[in-house]
C-alpha cells in the first residue's frame, strides 16, 4: 500500500498508529489534547517517535460514550487535520462511522477511514470511500458504545468474527473498494470481555488468514487494567507492551497506541526476532 511517500510493506515490519483523541472524554487521554495547538504538537511528537500513522478521532468510543453530533465532530477534527497536514506528510487516519466527516476528511488532508462500525453505522460509507479510493480499516464490533459491553454472548467468538468480516469485505467489493484498500481489526474491548479479549490476541493467525492486514489495539485497555489489577490508563503502558510483542509474534500489521516511543521500540526488537528468516 502507498500513501503519499511512504510505502507499507504487510508481513514485512510493523507499522505503528499513534492515537490522538481530540474529544473531552476518551478513556485514557480524553480532554489533553481537545486544544488546537497541544493536538498538532502531540502529532508531531509521535511522528518523531516513529509513528507511521496518525490517527486521529472527534468521537469517544469509549463504552457507555454519547454520541456527539455531526457538526461537533467535524469541529473537532477539520482543524486538527488541517493544521497536522501543514506540518507533516505523515498518513492521517480519521476515526469515524460518518460518511459525511470521511468525505470532509480526505478533503482536508486525511489517507485512510478508520471505522470502528465496519461501516455500519452509516450505510453511505462503503459508496463515499469506494468513490474516493482510499484504504478503510473495518473494525469489528455488537451493538454500539453505549450497548456493547452488554453483548458478549458469542457461540463461537473466532468464527463470528470472521464471519463479520467475510461479509463486510463482501460490501466492500461489490461497492468498488480495493481488495488491497481493506484493512482489518477484530476489536479488542469491543463488546468482548476479558476472556475475549486473550481469545482474540491468541488466534490473530487465525483471522490472518482471511488474506488482509490486521490492524491491533490494546493500547492501555482494561483487560491489561485487570491482569496488572491497575486502575489508571496510563500506567499499563508496559502491559501493552507484552500485548503488542504477542500480538507482532501472531503476525499483526499494524499496531494502534497511545504511547509511541516505548512501543516503536517494543516492534523493532519485537520484527528482528519474529520476523527474521534465519534459525
Amino acid at each position: 500500500m502507498q500513501i503519499r511517500n511512504y510505502s507499507f510493506d504487510w508481513n514485512q515490519r510493523t507499522y505503528i498508529m499513534g492515537i490522538l483523541n481530540v474529544t473531552p472524554d476518551s478513556f485514557s487521554d480524553g480532554g489533553e489534547y481537545n486544544e488546537l495547538q497541544k493536538a498538532v504538537n502531540q502529532a508531531l511528537t509521535m511522528v518523531q517517535d516513529g509513528a507511521n500513522i496518525i490517527d486521529i478521532g472527534g468521537q469517544s468510543t469509549r463504552p457507555g460514550a454519547l454520541e456527539v453530533t455531526l457538526e461537533e465532530e467535524l469541529n473537532r477534527v477539520i482543524p486538527v487535520i488541517e493544521a497536522i497536514r501543514e506540518k507533516t506528510d505523515i498518513p492521517i487516519s480519521v476515526d469515524t462511522t460518518r460518511a459525511e466527516v470521511a468525505k470532509r476528511a480526505i478533503a482536508s488532508g486525511v489517507d485512510i477511514i478508520n471505522d470502528i462500525s465496519g461501516a455500519t453505522f452509516d450505510p453511505n460509507m462503503l459508496d463515499t470511500v469506494a468513490r474516493l479510493q482510499v484504504p478503510i480499516i473495518l473494525m469489528h464490533i455488537r451493538g454500539n458504545p453505549q450497548t456493547m459491553q452488554t453483548m458478549t454472548d458469542y457461540q463461537d467468538l473466532i468464527a463470528e468474527i470472521e464471519e463479520f468480516f467475510l461479509d463486510r469485505i463482501a460490501q466492500c467489493l461489490q461497492k468498488g473498494i480495493l481488495q488491497s484498500n481493506i484493512i482489518i481489526d477484530p476489536g479488542i474491548g469491543f463488546a468482548k470481555n476479558y476472556q475475549q479479549n486473550i481469545a482474540i490476541l491468541n488466534n490473530i493467525k487465525k483471522l490472518k488468514n482471511l488474506g488482509f492486514p490486521m490492524l491491533i489495539g490494546t493500547s492501555r485497555k482494561s483487560f491489561i487494567g485487570k491482569i496488572l489489577n491497575e486502575n489508571d490508563p496510563a500506567k499499563r503502558v508496559w502491559g501493552t507492551a507484552a500485548t503488542c510483542y504477542h500480538a507482532i509474534a501472531q503476525g499483526a500489521d499494524i499496531l494502534r497506541v497511545h504511547d509511541v516511543a516505548p512501543m516503536y521500540d517494543i516492534t523493532r526488537v519485537a520484527d528482528a526476532i519474529t520476523r527474521s528468516k534465519q534459525g
